[in-house]
């Protein structure tokens, strides 16, 4: 009877280490594309909440299990461009959406919009309105309207209309870079 040769020790452990990484880079994999990803902020268009650079963690996930409510802060691909957007949900499918006067209305109502006390304090003392007047936008079934925090200097829905909810990448969850700034955007 022929004996078969063990494999070399050397060989079973480049193997079982060969199997690890190739397990570790497809569970990364797995949570980078489907459950949680970095982002960079990029531009003014979301301060006084986010600034040009700041890093967040963005939950891809919560949107499998649920849709985007009002004053999330998403994520968006609203293009074929490439870019992401990160902006502020100000209305959902089903209502209308219009400004006058500075003050956002939802439905007819006064949006509270605490989380602008800041911006409306500047522009206000720089004698110019945050949020410049639009028409009624109804918001169709399976989309949002998004803004920026920075109204003046943002590109949102209300130039390019409502975003498609598979255009959501997920919801901004925590700032993590720079350290010294360290929260959760609200």
């Amino acid at each position: 009877m022929e004996q078969t040769n063990p494999t070399p020790k050397w060989k079973a452990e480049l193997l079982d280490w060969l199997k690890s990484f190739v397990l570790i880079g497809g569970l990364t994999a797995f949570i980078y594309v489907f459950v949680m990803a970095p982002y960079v902020v990029q531009g003014r268009s979301m301060e006084s909440t986010l600034h040009d650079r700041e890093r967040v963690i963005v939950n891809k996930a919560i949107y499998y299990l649920k849709e985007p409510q009002p004053g999330d802060i998403v994520i968006v691909h609203p293009d074929a461009t490439g870019d992401n957007w990160i902006k502020r949900v100000v209305a959902v499918a089903g209502d209308t959406v219009e400004a006058k006067n500075d003050q956002v209305y939802v439905n007819g109502q006064p949006l509270s919009e605490e989380y602008l006390v800041e911006n409306k304090l500047k522009t206000s003392t720089a004698g110019v309105t945050l949020t410049e007047d639009f028409d009624p936008v109804k918001i169709p079934e399976g989309s949002v309207f998004v803004m920026g925090d920075n109204r003046n200097n943002s590109m949102d829905s209300r130039v390019i209309g409502p975003v498609q909810l598979d255009h959501v990448v997920g919801r901004a969850e925590v700032v993590y870079w720079p350290l010294s700034q360290v929260r959760l955007p609200r």
